[in-house]
């Protein structure tokens, strides 16, 4: 978008743009472009599968949106605009939403339920608005360069305008070498951002404006619910039921993954049971032993009967698409675990689906993951720090480790820094972020010259509420997690960048954001019974799966990093290394001799190995030299309203539609 005035823009750009993205979208692509604006989008066909063809229009041809994602609710919205007067010509979603728009502005975002990133121009008061879903399940990013707004679903397809330069964002790799992601907003690219979750953005008369919609919701205790916990499973039944059946409203078929633990197992059997008897299920299998849960995958398969998938993981595979990945996670990665997924997603392709359900957000929403139970031990052995007794209840999280006593006193030495340090907003984060940091070892002097004393703690508290001090804690644990790591890079890397590489749909009913914000209105005490995990998730589940299901020790999903990637000699030798722009490479030798010697080696050192070897390929992929994209020459529709007639001639001329 020119912000500045009219612009000259070429068709052929759009279709470099769109060209870097057709994973994305390989069914058919359309182009908008007037004085103003220029719109693309690579269409992934799930609904109206043959009239939802994008850029979609209002009757008078006023609003038109380019769209990625799912309005679930889109049939209801639908009914309510015909009865308002609103004519349509599609049977898509696409054109709900930009109806939807034209009625409400952006107060349309609160009526929706759903996953998206839209962009929807007003072209009388030549107004543009950028949009993302409440907890960020599709990515949208901008940039504003030479008076233009740049804006894609991915990084790769701003940066293929040569004009637009790739630089490396140093505060971003350090919140990444922290966090494991960045904060939102942030990329690892310096001047290039993400369109935080739960916001939309305004550009008008040259001027960008952001506002935020949604957050996190938060209830205090006295605004919590005082129910029987008979009524709240009731009533979580009933939104999860509700969450499931319209993510199940596709033209094409709908299949899950199955990891064989709860959240899957329970969403797959609700499914199964309540909706499709013939469905399609998706696992994990590993040659590493230690990682495979192909025993508890095939439990639920033949208590469900349903016709499953696997994707074989091998060390070798690793090593092999780990570069590919990081291709598509656009950011330096800390663990090896959207490998896997990469790789399920082509197996979910290749047997000809197009979406499949998740069970991603269910331990956030209801407090599934150790770091609640560790940060309710802690909080209790904080209360009497010389306990003997009240830290081997961390035993009970980690009984392996306790079967090895130098493992059990390290692990309790581990957990007592910061012990009393209660009052801390980081408390239940900041011995994991502690941890990661570590690896700033590897940082050259160059790099933390550039940094220049920055933390990336002191720019996380500029993002919190202003009442975090207030809350309980569960409920700032539960923030940080949802805001942080799952926003930023469970549904990123692990999420929609790996499956839309090989075009697949995720959809997340967990992720339902009536569901999240009833569950901010339970009290804390019915989501984690004393150290039982998910208590009410497990109600819900208990007619539909057996104990053996139900009581299974939590184990979360982790994939080979020491076993399938290795420091070689070749890559120190690259120019990145040598001229040591990010890692000292005196230091990187130390940890390369560390992994030789041992078989063993720490979280700390496998996560350095996975960012160092994710950084190189990083680098390699976007920073060398300008972003290389094929031309999209699959256009299915043009629609140009420019009054520039010799521009959109020469355009024409040089354009070779698709079939």
């Amino acid at each position: 978008m020119s912000l500045g005035g009219p612009g000259d823009f070429q068709i052929s750009t759009l279709q470099r743009m769109s060209g870097s993205m057709l994973h994305r979208g390989p069914d058919e692509t359309g182009i908008y472009i007037d004085d103003y604006v220029g719109m693309v989008n690579n269409r992934l066909s799930i609904i109206d599968l043959a009239g939802g063809t994008q850029p979609i229009h209002t009757q008078d041809k006023r609003f038109w949106i380019v769209y990625n994602g799912e309005i679930f609710n889109y049939p209801e919205l639908k009914a309510s605009l015909i009865r308002q007067g609103h004519r349509f010509y599609t049977n898509s979603d696409t054109e709900v939403l930009v109806h939807l728009y034209e009625e409400r502005g952006v107060e349309c975002l609160h009526d929706l339920v759903g996953q998206f990133a839209f962009a929807i121009w007003d072209t009388k008061t030549k107004t543009l608005c950028l949009a993302r879903d409440r907890v960020g399940i599709r990515p949208l990013h901008y940039t504003v360069f030479n008076d233009t707004l740049y804006f894609a679903s991915e990084i790769k397809s701003i940066l293929v305008n040569s004009e637009v330069p790739g630089a490396i964002d140093y505060k971003a790799m350090a919140q990444i070498f922290t966090f494991w992601t960045t904060l939102p907003g942030r990329t690892p690219f310096r001047n290039i951002h993400e369109l935080p979750a739960g916001h939309y953005l305004l550009a008008r008369q040259g001027k960008i404006s952001l506002h935020q919609y949604w957050d996190i919701p938060y209830q205090s205790k006295e605004t919590q619910i005082d129910w029987n916990i008979h009524d709240i499973v009731e009533q979580v039944t009933d939104l999860l039921l509700e969450a499931t059946r319209i993510r199940l409203r596709a033209d094409v078929p709908v299949g899950a993954y199955v990891s064989g633990g709860l959240d899957s197992s329970g969403l797959t059997a609700l499914v199964a049971k309540q909706f499709n008897n013939q469905l399609d299920t998706f696992g994990i299998r590993f040659e590493e032993t230690g990682f495979d849960e192909g025993e508890y995958q095939s439990q639920v398969v033949d208590l469900l009967q349903t016709n499953h998938h696997e994707a074989c993981i091998k060390n070798a595979h690793i090593h092999e698409v780990f570069d590919r990945v990081v291709w598509h996670s656009e950011r330096p990665l800390l663990r090896t675990s959207p490998v896997p997924l990469y790789l399920l997603s082509s197996v979910v392709r290749n047997n000809g689906l197009k979406v499949v359900l998740t069970g991603e957000g269910a331990d956030e929403v209801f407090g599934g993951y150790n770091i609640f139970k560790e940060t309710k031990i802690r909080r209790f052995w904080s209360r009497d720090p010389d306990s003997s007794s009240r830290h081997r209840l961390l035993q009970q999280l980690y009984p392996y480790v306790f079967t090895d006593p130098r493992s059990a006193c390290a692990l309790q030495f581990f957990f007592r820094r910061y012990l009393t340090e209660t009052e801390d907003n980081f408390y239940s984060h900041r011995l994991r972020w502690d941890s990661t940091s570590n690896n700033y070892f590897y940082f050259s002097d160059n790099f933390l010259e550039q940094l220049g004393g920055y933390n990336p703690l002191d720019d996380l508290r500029d993002h919190l509420p202003g009442d975090f001090s207030s809350r309980d804690s569960f409920s700032k644990t539960q923030y940080l997690e949802m805001k942080i790591f799952m926003s930023n890079y469970l549904l990123s890397s692990q999420g929609d960048r790996v499956a839309m590489a090989h075009s697949v749909e995720i959809r997340l009913p967990y992720l339902d954001h009536r569901l999240i914000e009833f569950m901010a209105r339970v009290p804390a005490k019915w989501k984690i019974r004393g150290l039982n995990e998910k208590y009410i998730l497990k109600s819900v589940f208990r007619p539909l799966l057996p104990d053996e299901i139900l009581q299974r020790k939590k184990t979360p999903y982790r994939a080979p990093i020491r076993q399938g990637l290795r420091l070689e000699e070749s890559v120190f030798d690259d120019d990145f290394f040598s001229q040591e722009m990010v890692f000292n490479r005196q230091n990187l030798q130390i940890l390369r001799e560390k992994l030789e010697r041992t078989s063993n080696p720490s979280e700390v050192d496998d996560m350095g190995l996975t960012g160092i070897l994710s950084t190189y390929f990083f680098h390699k992929n976007f920073l060398e030299s300008t972003v290389q994209s094929p031309v999209n020459n699959r256009i299915r529709t043009i629609i140009d309203k420019r009054k520039l007639r010799k521009q959109r001639t020469s355009d024409q001329e040089s354009l070779q539609p698709g079939v």
